[in-house]
């Protein structure tokens, strides 16, 4: 059997089609982004502090 016989698919082939057919997942790109995470990481936290702080001023009884 020649080397020419075996299936070219080992990755030193240089065909390259394997990589330009997978594609990378939302999820992947979403979380490789730094910026992103950190503007969710400054965000996420503000909004519910936030939303926790208004329950509570709602949660004050009025006084008479």
């Amino acid at each position: 059997m020649h080397q020419s016989d075996q299936p070219q698919d080992s990755p030193t082939s240089g065909s390259g089609s394997r990589d330009e057919e997978e594609q990378i997942p939302f999820m992947q790109q979403l979380l490789d982004n730094p910026f992103l995470l950190l503007f969710l990481g400054v965000v996420v936290p503000t909004v519910l502090y936030l939303i926790w702080g208004i329950m509570e001023i709602i949660s004050i009884p009025i006084a008479k």
